[in-house]
C-alpha cells in the first residue's frame, strides 16, 4: 500500500486560497483566525516552559557539579541518596523538556489522497487537523507542566535536604 502524500502548511494556505477564491467568508477567517492565535498561545507556552525547564535543569544539577566545599556540593561516595534524589529531579525536568518539544514539532500536516477535486472536504480536513495539533500541544503542556513542577519539588527538597545537613 503506497504511502500516503502529506501536505504541507504551505500547501495547505495553497488549497485555502484555491477554496475561497471569490468569496468573503468571514465565518471562516474567524475560525482560521481563532485557530492560529490559539496555536500561537501554545507555542509561546511551550517555549516558555521549555525554557524554564532548562534554567532549572541547570539549577538542579549544581549540586552535583559543584566545587567540593560548595554550599551546595555533594559527594557521591558519601551522600548517595541525596545524589539520586537531584538526580530525580533533573529526570523530571529533561521529560518536561521533551515533552514541550515534541509539542512543539508537531506539525499540521495532513493528506488530501481521494479528496483532491472536493473543496470542502479540503477545508474539512484542514480545519481537523489544525484542531488535533491545537489539542494534542494542550494536552502536552498540562503533562509537561506536571512535570516540571514535580521536578522543581524534588529539586528544593534536596537542596533543603542539602543545606540542612550542612548547617548540622
Amino acid at each position: 500500500m503506497p504511502r500516503p502524500r502529506l501536505i504541507t502548511t504551505r500547501s495547505m494556505l495553497r488549497a485555502y486560497q484555491r477554496v475561497r477564491e471569490g468569496h468573503n467568508d468571514d465565518g471562516f477567517k474567524d475560525d482560521l483566525a481563532f485557530l492560529q492565535a490559539k496555536d500561537l498561545d501554545l507555542s509561546v507556552r511551550l517555549g516558555a516552559l521549555l525554557a524554564f525547564d532548562a534554567l532549572l535543569v541547570a539549577a538542579a544539577i549544581n549540586p552535583i557539579s559543584a566545587s567540593p566545599g560548595a554550599p551546595l556540593s555533594l559527594d557521591a561516595a558519601t551522600q548517595p541518596w541525596a545524589v539520586a534524589l537531584v538526580s530525580l529531579g533533573v529526570i523530571l525536568l529533561a521529560i518536561s523538556g521533551v515533552l514541550c518539544v515534541r509539542a512543539i514539532m508537531l506539525g499540521e500536516e495532513f493528506s488530501a489522497d481521494g479528496i483532491e477535486d472536493d473543496p470542502k472536504a479540503i477545508v474539512q480536513r484542514m480545519f481537523a487537523t489544525y484542531a488535533a495539533s491545537v489539542d494534542f500541544q494542550a494536552r502536552m503542556i498540562r503533562i509537561a507542566a506536571r512535570f516540571a513542577i514535580a521536578g522543581g519539588v524534588v529539586t528544593v527538597v534536596a537542596c533543603l535536604w542539602i543545606m540542612v545537613a550542612k548547617i548540622f
